[in-house]
């Protein structure tokens, strides 16, 4: 992350979620640098697009892209944009960076897989606590609890920047709506481990990854 400068960094909303994005494309996810358009593959989508800078970080270690693009971050001709752009980068799902897109992309991701009779493939999105302020990741709650989607998984990075909040904690709200939930320290890589890998059958799941954004 170091090699990428620049203004319009939004270097907290990065640091936020590098821990939970390296456990995931470590230890989780079902796809390679080989695999990214194969159709079995897991997807994972950045909802929350404007701190790309953790997640381009952990795709070149991953070899997904070139880590020579890092220095260019954010410059003129650069495919590494300050919000991910899947025209420019073959293994980003997803063009982001508008709050509250992502998870109901996901959602139609889920059932777009199911009509294909995809059942294995998972997706992943990551989205902000603040991105819970939008009508729309509400509505798309309320519907992937009861439709049982399975498959879903939403990763919600709570750096308490949200203006809104529920009694019980971020976790409460999925679990009204019949989700699988738990809320994590969004630093220790074995109980975000434990998190993404837990049992849910039925229902979507999320993890809920609490922490203190590093400057």
């Amino acid at each position: 992350m170091a090699l990428m400068t620049g203004d319009e960094k939004h270097g907290p909303a990065a640091t936020s979620t590098l821990d939970a994005l390296w456990v995931l494309y470590d230890r989780v996810l079902r796809v390679t640098p080989g695999s990214v358009e194969a159709v079995g593959r897991d997807r994972f989508l950045l909802s929350k697009g404007h701190g790309p800078m953790a997640y381009y970080a952990v795709l070149a270690a991953k070899g997904f892209l070139a880590e020579e693009l890092l220095p260019g971050f954010g410059s003129y001709d650069s495919s590494l944009g300050h919000h991910p752009d899947r025209t420019l980068v073959p293994a980003i799902e997803i063009s982001s960076g508008s709050l509250g897109h992502g998870l109901p992309l996901a959602v139609g991701s889920v059932l777009g897989l199911r009509a294909r009779g995809l059942t294995e493939p998972r997706v992943w999105v990551l989205i902000g606590d603040a991105e819970l302020d939008e009508g729309s990741n509400h509505e798309a709650i309320a519907y992937a609890g009861p439709a049982g989607l399975e498959q879903l998984h939403t990763l919600v990075v709570d750096n308490s920047s949200a203006t809104h909040g529920w009694p019980g904690g971020v976790a409460s709200r999925f679990e009204a709506a019949g989700w699988s939930a738990v809320t994590v320290d969004g630093r220790d890589h074995e109980a975000l481990y434990r998190a993404f890998t837990a049992p849910h059958a039925g229902r979507p799941h999320a993890v809920v990854a609490r922490v203190e954004p590093k400057s």
